[in-house]
């Protein structure tokens, strides 16, 4: 449902700092996403599990008759202007990034003429949730909704891709942005990051109910400064072993580009950490069709398994995780009303999702809390929890008034 207090709250800030008129604003909700199982498998064209969150970015706006943007936040300081004729490029710790890089996305197949004043609220630093990516669809759809461009959803998450994997660096697929745009409250998204097919399964009437319990380890590091990067750059190693070996050596170096059957022959040509990046994209696959059936089962309790396992094979396999992170995840699968658990994102920062018995979750957040935080003093103040519900994708909301 949407945040009447912060609409407002967004509104009553255009008209006061910008003089703007109050009928004429209009307001973009991108929602966090979770991927319960496809983790670390999107970039390397594999299928991936996805729900977007009742929780999200917030954009209010209105256009600009010049073709420039003036931009302010609730959440950081400071207001970003850029004219979309001198778009600089991305400035390390620059919350302006996001904006910039959706005017550069959107200008190499369209021209903009018409600009926007707007205000953000939801925070870009929240890793794991893949707000960068929610704030990416959030800009793209202002800019487009003020130029009349009608874009399908299918340009728009290449497009949010883009901001990420051009304009900041970053080598993601295209998970995030799927989620973010496609996603349906109640339902599971399945996306095949090789062809962007996806479908929506709708959760059975007879599952159990949960909640989806985000747990923030309170680890602030910028994801672009990890060994994401590095991790992918394995992945494409252990690709190009595996394609030359079956003869397929002008195929792009993809893991999703070799049949499990291909790589059970070959998998012995592997070592070291593209063996275990292998090891763990064939295993993840196959949890994402498990998890599939699971779901569409009703079966609650195997899909959690499932997520859990997930989440040991990104740690043991992938490994990824900073130490609080790992903690965090074996204190929540050790906790009961949890049906089960993995890192959302990275895990080299950000925070933890579990899916949890809405009965318990009070007392499952509680007790997670204390363990964390006598675990972890020091990062006890900034291990938030949220207790959220599955939500519908990335949309431009009635106006303001």
């Amino acid at each position: 449902m949407p945040d009447r207090e912060l609409i407002e709250r967004l509104g009553d800030t255009l008209v006061h700092d910008f003089g703007v008129d109050r009928c004429r604003i209009r307001i973009v909700f991108a929602p966090y996403r979770i991927c319960p199982l496809g983790a670390h498998i999107d970039h390397q064209l594999g299928q991936v599990t996805s729900m977007a969150l009742d929780r999200g970015v917030w954009l209010a706006y209105t256009p600009l008759d010049t073709p420039e943007i003036c931009m302010s936040s609730l959440d950081y300081p400071g207001t970003v202007r850029c004219h979309f004729k001198h778009v600089p490029d991305h400035q390390d710790g620059d919350w302006g990034n996001y904006v910039r890089g959706a005017i550069r996305a959107l200008q190499q197949n369209h021209q903009l003429k018409t600009g926007l004043i707007g205000i953000t609220a939801g925070r870009v630093s929240e890793g794991g949730l893949s707000s960068s990516a929610a704030v990416g669809v959030a800009y793209l759809l202002a800019l487009e909704d003020v130029n009349a461009l009608q874009l399908d959803v299918s340009e728009n998450i290449l497009l949010d891709q883009y901001i990420e994997n051009t304009y900041l660096g970053l080598r993601n697929g295209i998970l995030d942005q799927s989620a973010i745009l496609l996603s349906k409250r109640r339902h599971l998204t399945l996306v095949d990051c090789a062809d962007m097919h996806h479908e929506l399964i709708p959760q059975r009437a007879s599952m159990a109910s949960f909640v989806v319990l985000i747990v923030f380890s309170g680890v602030k590091q910028a994801l672009t400064s990890t060994d994401y990067n590095c991790r992918v750059a394995e992945c494409t190693e252990a690709a190009q072993i595996l394609l030359d070996a079956t003869g397929q050596s002008a195929r792009e170096p993809f893991l999703g580009n070799i049949t499990p059957a291909q790589y059970a022959t070959h998998r012995s040509r592997l070592a070291g950490a593209p063996a275990r990046r292998a090891a763990h994209f064939f295993a993840e696959s196959d949890r994402v069709q498990r998890g599939v059936e699971a779901w569409q089962l009703g079966d609650l309790p195997e899909f959690g398994r499932l997520i859990t396992a997930s989440g040991a094979s990104s740690i043991e396999n992938y490994e990824c995780g900073a130490p609080p992170l790992i903690d965090l995840y074996h204190i929540l699968i050790e906790t009961g009303g949890v049906y089960g658990a993995r890192f959302s994102g990275a895990g080299f920062r950000g925070c933890c999702l579990a899916l949890v018995d809405p009965d318990r979750a009070d007392e499952v957040a509680e007790e997670v809390h204390q363990r964390y935080a006598k675990q972890y003093p020091e990062l006890k103040d900034d291990a938030a929890i949220l207790i959220c519900h599955s939500g519908d994708g990335a949309a431009i909301l009635n106006e303001i008034s």
